[in-house]
Parts: structure tokens; sequence; C-alpha cells
């Protein structure tokens, strides 16, 4: 009898819990056998793993082989656990030193010729093993993503003969390395979007603070431009930032460009989209868009077009930054960190308070339209402006263009170093007590304050965020107080509460 133990890890959300893969040949009728909650993917890895040995010319022992994936109560889903199993047969019947194995994690679905193929959710996989101080060995086609934490650590195979041949110590294999860094995308340029001062000044606070925006207007206003250039403005991600992004796209098995993995996402899903496909779920649970947008920005256009249902499940990841993905027989917790930016008619049809006085829908119509979006959520949007139509002379090919990106992002980033030198983090994450501590205001500015709480109905979440909101406006301005200027422009954002 012979027993032989191999490293690997599951796929759970963002998460990789260990799973150790223990292989025992004994007497008996020929067979494999795995234990350990295994679904149907795991289950006829037996058949993969048979195959692959014997097309790779190693032998498979004629004994009875049980193979357990440990914790037992852990669900196992996948081909990620055929490579584990493959070494595990070839440690306990001897034909690799079980001690060169013990060293590293392994993780790859097989082909039957035995080359490795890529699995999801390699890159979270990699940065736990190096957390345990094991060597992670990953598919080739996985050796990209796997570079952005082990770079030069990680290890890439392209087939079982490769793997077997690196435990033996007859040919190392090959580390992953980290493509060489792109030029940042040219997105594109807050200069096209013409006039609209306005507009263009509560886009550059949104960015500078990380707040989220609301935008209504009528049609071709320029609401989706706008907010398509917020992007261009927003500071790069910082080093443990994209790996969380990376790894949500690595456990939805996306491809990820290590030369740009640093650019902060955009996802605009249609207005028709599913609660599911906004927040995540299946069976396994699979990340939404708003982990996709995770430390970047979801763009909601024809906010008042969305299922209001839908539109509901925004409300815990605004607050908490995480979405807990509950199912029968699965639990999973993904990032949702994300800055919301949405835009919407101000009315069915959209013109309601433009000059041409073309609307003709009547008040109770207006209000139940505005009505699609609840309270709760609009409480949760920072700034919320009115996008007027511009005049024809402003879109003349004569007229100038407007501020570029480049001077605005400079400005934004001028103001996240102020946040993060003073709080670690940007505005619009600060706790109660950072507010008291950052957002101190004079009597006279207190007591303003206080009137356009009782005179708007503001809830006290709206208080705090006015006060968020305030201080970005200062940090824009240089300040290290917040004065009465500032706390006019942060009240002046809440136009839909009134």
């Amino acid at each position: 009898m012979s027993l032989a133990i191999v490293h690997t890890r599951a796929a759970l959300g963002v998460q990789a819990p260990p799973v150790t893969v223990e292989v025992h040949l004994s007497g008996g009728l020929p067979g494999l056998a795995i234990v350990g909650l295994p679904e149907a993917e795991v289950r006829e890895s037996r058949d993969r793993v048979r195959a692959a040995l014997l097309n790779s010319a190693f032998d498979v022992p004629q004994q009875r082989i049980t193979v357990n994936l440990a914790p037992a109560d852990l669900p196992k889903e996948g081909g990620r656990f055929d490579l584990p199993i493959a070494i595990g047969v070839l440690a306990a019947s001897r034909q690799l030193p079980a001690a060169s194995v013990d060293r590293h994690e392994f993780i790859a679905e097989l082909a039957l010729s035995g080359e490795l193929r890529p699995v999801r959710g390699a890159l979270p996989a990699v940065l736990r093993a190096l957390e345990q101080g094991r060597t992670p060995v990953v598919p080739l086609a996985n050796a990209g993503e796997a570079a952005l934490v082990g770079a030069g650590r990680a290890l890439a195979a392209r087939s079982l003969l490769e793997v077997a041949a690196h435990l033996c110590g007859r040919a190392a294999l090959p580390a992953c390395t980290v493509a060489a860094p792109a030029a940042r995308d040219t997105a594109p340029d807050l200069a096209d979007v013409r006039g609209q001062l306005q507009a263009r000044r509560a886009l550059e606070v949104a960015a500078a603070g990380a707040h989220n925006l609301l935008m209504s207007g009528p049609p071709g206003s320029g609401k989706t431009m706008l907010a398509s250039r917020l992007p261009g403005i927003l500071p790069e991600l910082a080093d443990a930032e994209a790996l969380e992004v990376a790894s949500v796209a690595s456990v939805l098995g996306r491809g990820i460009d290590p030369a740009r993995w640093r650019q902060r996402p955009f996802r605009a899903p249609h207005h028709t989209a599913s609660s599911v496909a906004l927040a995540g779920g299946g069976s396994p649970p699979r990340p939404g868009e708003v982990s996709l947008a995770h430390h970047g920005v979801l763009f909601l256009d024809e906010l008042t077009e969305w299922n209001r249902a839908v539109l509901e499940v925004l409300r815990e990841p605004l607050e908490s930054g995480r979405i807990t993905i509950s199912r029968a027989a699965h639990q999973a917790e993904f990032p949702a960190r994300f800055q919301l930016v949405a835009a919407m008619n101000p009315c069915p049809c959209g013109y309601a308070g433009d000059p041409s006085g073309r609307c003709r829908c009547a008040p109770d119509a207006v209000a139940r339209y505005r009505g699609r979006i609840s309270g709760p959520l609009l409480d949760r949007i920072d700034l919320q402006i009115e996008v007027a139509r511009q005049p024809t002379s402003v879109l003349a090919d004569s007229a100038p263009d407007g501020e570029g990106s480049a001077a605005v992002r400079a400005r934004v980033l001028a103001a996240r170093e102020r946040q993060w030198q003073r709080a670690g983090k940007a505005n619009a994450l600060l706790g109660t007590r950072e507010l008291g501590r950052d957002c101190a205001l004079a009597a006279v500015d207190q007591r303003l304050l206080e009137r356009a709480i009782d005179q708007l109905n503001l809830s006290a979440r709206a208080y705090h965020r006015i006060l968020r909101l305030a201080r970005t406006i200062a940090d824009l301005d240089r300040s290290d107080t917040i004065t009465g200027t500032h706390l006019a422009e942060a009240i002046g954002y809440r136009r839909l509460d009134r």
C-alpha cells in the first residue's frame, strides 16, 4: 500500500481555499474512485487522468486507487483537480519523488493527450499558494495572470510530462514573467465636451473623491459622453487594487492583459440586465457587473428604465463595497467597491424643463417616472445634477474645445494625494469618526448645513455625504478647511432631493 499527498486550491468566489489531494493505492480490483464532495466535472477527471497518464507514457497502477479531496465538506467543481490527481497517482506509485511534490501546488485541467488546459481562478490560487510558501504550477495559458503576483516564482507548464520532468530534476519549468507595461490607453478626451461647465465640474469632483454621480437631462445633452470620459481623469490602480480587479476577471475565466492591468474598469450594462447579471449569481456563484466594476466605474444609462427591483440590489454594495451571493449549496463573497455613474431623462418624453417647451407630460406622470428610483438608492448618490441642452453656438466647429482630460486629471491626482496623506483613502470612503476629524465646520457653516438638511428633508446619510463632498471640493481648492463656499457647492449638488 502507498499514500501520496498533493496540494491544490478550490475556487470559491475570489477566495482559493486549500484542498489536499490524498491518493491511496491498495489491493483489489483496478479502478479509480474520487471522494470528497466532487461535482460531475471532478468525477469525470478519473477518465481524463487515466488517458493522460497512458498517453504520456506513464504506468497506470493496476490497483485500487482512492482519491480523497479534503476537506470533505467543501464542494469541488471544475477540471482544476486533474493535474494534482495525476501527480498524486504518480507519486503514490513511486514514479515521482514525493519530497519534491510537497513543495508545490498544482492547478490545471488535463487533455487526454496530457496537455495542460487553463482554468478559471488561477490568480487567487497562485496568490494563496505563495502566501503559504509553496511554488504554484499552472498551465502556460494561465502564465500571464499568474505572473501578476508570482513573477519569477510561479511556474508554467505545457504538459504533464514537463511537470514530471521538473519534479524529477531533469528539466526545470520556466517561471511566469510579467509583460512589459504598455502606455496608458488613449481614453476619450474630456476636451470633446463643449460647454456643460457645471456638468464638467461635477465630473471632476466625482473623480477627485470617488463620489457617485447622477445626471438628469434631455436626450442628446451629453450625459453618456460625459460618463465615458470619467475613466480618463481617474488615477491608475494601485498594486493591491489591480490584483483585486484581476482576481475577479480570473474567477470568470476572462483573459487578463498584464500590460493593461492597472487601468480602471468601466462597465456599462444595458438597462434590460437582470438582478443576477448585475449583482452576480448562479451555482456555483459567479460575479456580476458590480464586481466587474470593482475599483472602477459602473455606468447605468437610462436609469429610470431599469427594473426597480434590479436597482435595489445596488444599495448594499454601495455602502459596504462587497456583495454576498448565497445559494443552497454555495455561498461566495465578491468585492464590489465601484463608483456609480447614472444618467436619466427628466420625464417620460425626456424634455421636462427644456426651454423649447416641447414637454407635454402631466405632473403626475413626471412624478411617477422619477419615482422609479427609490429614495434609499437616490440617497446614496452624492452628486445629482441637471445637464441642460447646449445652444448651437457652443457645438459649432468654430467653437473652442473644452479643457482636456490631462489638465483635469492633474487636479484630480493632486486632490487624491491630499486625501491619501490625510486619511489613507478617498473622501467617499470616510467613516463617521473620520468625518468628525477631517470635516469640521465653523459654527456659521454648521448652521447652514443644518438648515439645508431641514428644508430639503435629507437623511443622516445625506448629511454625511454632503460633508464628504464638501471635503473633496476643499481638496480641489487646496484648502485645509471646509469653508462656506465649499459647503454651499456641495449642497447645490443635491438637485433631485428637492
